[in-house]
């Protein structure tokens, strides 16, 4: 059985780690270099960078940090954000990241996923996936993909596409809740079990608040994305890993 992993999540705005609520209210939570080398020091197994940065030249600002980080980091990284075509990966990819995320530029034109992959390998492609529910209510109505930071409502149905885009050349989902995202409520369960059935590795996202959280994610998915609660000290990835490996389930030791 493949170890279950601990992957904390930095967005990056102008520079910046931010952390917000439901994808808004977003606040500074430090240096995205210092927080990950930190991180993987603890011992986190990869670490995910989703640069959220309102700019024309998005290639070179993702270039830009995925070099900084290059520089200090000895964990696998993902670097995310207004990455479009191969030419974007590939610069992203030989600046030091290991993994490209895309999200956007895949609901708008999905051979995108197919053409990194044949490009660059599948191993080096995750398609994030924003999905909100379409009855809070009511958790068999399922969920659809949004997009554009979770404010643009795309039609399509969240579990399905995730499935599509696996089947188009991803070599990961990540599944982000955008319900669950910032409240520390736990993540969406039912989410995670109606996505668990994708070719590929499943990452959960949005909603963690206690290591009890991330393990009962991990009972499902095969990593665990996390923000605030190592970003404010609450939890460490330790801590994370001791609460996983109590249920059963293999780590690697920190």
């Amino acid at each position: 059985m493949l170890a279950r992993r601990i992957v904390p999540c930095l967005d990056v705005k102008d520079g910046r780690t931010v952390k917000g609520v439901h994808f808004v209210d977003l606040v500074d939570a430090g240096d995205p270099v210092e927080l990950a080398a930190a991180y993987a020091a603890s011992g986190a197994d990869e670490v995910v960078f989703l640069d959220i940065t309102a700019t024309t030249d998005k290639r070179a600002t993702v270039v830009d940090l995925a070099a900084r980080v290059g520089r200090v980091l000895d964990v696998p990284f993902t670097i995310g954000g207004g990455i479009r075509t191969v030419d974007d990966a590939r610069a992203v990819l030989q600046a030091g990241a290991d993994k490209v995320a895309v999200n956007s530029a895949a609901l708008a034109r999905p051979a995108v996923l197919g053409e990194i992959a044949d490009a660059l390998g599948r191993q080096a492609v995750m398609l994030a996936v924003d999905a909100a529910r379409r009855d809070p209510a009511d958790p068999a109505a399922g969920w659809t993909v949004r997009s554009h930071g979770g404010r643009r409502e795309t039609g399509r149905d969240a579990v399905a596409w995730a499935a599509e885009g696996a089947a188009l050349g991803a070599g990961e989902i990540l599944l982000t809740s955008i319900d669950g995202d910032g409240t520390r409520a736990g993540y969406d369960l039912a989410l995670l079990r109606a996505a668990r059935a994708v070719s590929v590795p499943l990452i959960a996202s949005g909603g963690a608040g206690t290591a009890a959280h991330v393990a009962d994610a991990l009972e499902v998915a095969d990593a665990a994305l996390l923000a605030s609660i190592l970003h404010d000290g609450t939890l460490t990835v330790p801590d994370l890993k001791a609460a996983v490996a109590a249920r059963g389930l293999p780590v690697r030791p920190c």
